[in-house]
């Protein structure tokens, strides 16, 4: 989602100034015998449905990390923008990982998945395993959405290359009854079906 100019520079700026397990919470599950790891840095009440799609892509098997937002309202200013990202907890289980995978929450209202990150290889896997799925995949016009910066969360694992799905509003709503809190804990047949397609390509390039 493209958001106005953060609050927070940084995880320490915001930490200073908001509380742990009230305003946001950050849950990291590292699984040793993966060498991938599914991130949802802007999880929560932040871009919603985010964290939800983390969890089922990961599974049982992959390494996943989440750091939400959990205010009532107002947990845009809780969005630390991509290349600044640097939660302590899930920098470390990224910088760890062979293969990265971020989620990402944006706006528009067409059913469509953003494609970026520096993993040329592993981005053809899984956007040849979602389009087969009947998802469109897309790479965003606006630069700053595709993931390509050294400095994006996805780009610091091991490879210094990782994958970043933007997932548009649109297709957000299809997986969940709505994409507020409560809606959000019934998803729909649809997210357990995306989330598949995005394992069939991980799995493809021996990422999973």
């Amino acid at each position: 989602m493209k958001h106005q100019e953060d609050t927070y520079p940084n995880f320490a700026a915001l930490n200073a100034m908001e509380r742990e397990e009230v305003d946001f919470c950050v849950c990291v599950v590292p699984r040793e015998a993966a060498s991938t790891v599914v991130l949802a840095p802007h999880g929560g009440g932040i871009e919603p449905g985010t964290s939800e799609v983390a969890k089922h892509i990961a599974g049982e098997d992959l390494s996943c990390a989440m750091f939400e937002g959990r205010k009532r309202t107002g947990n845009s200013r809780l969005h630390i923008t991509s290349t600044n990202f640097d939660e302590p907890r899930c920098l470390a289980l990224v910088m760890a990982a062979d293969n990265v995978l971020t989620i990402h929450g944006e706006g528009s209202e067409k059913p469509v998945v953003f494609l970026g990150g520096r993993d040329a290889a592993l981005g053809a896997r899984v956007r040849t395993a979602l389009e087969e799925a009947k998802y469109t995949v897309e790479v965003h016009k606006d630069p700053t959405l595709q993931g390509m910066a050294l400095t994006n969360i996805c780009n610091r694992g091991r490879k210094r290359a990782g994958v970043q799905l933007e997932l548009s509003h649109g297709l957000r709503a299809l997986f969940f009854e709505s994409l507020n809190a409560e809606g959000r804990t019934k998803p729909t047949d649809e997210l357990a079906k995306f989330a598949a397609a995005v394992r069939k390509g991980l799995h493809d390039a021996g990422a999973l």
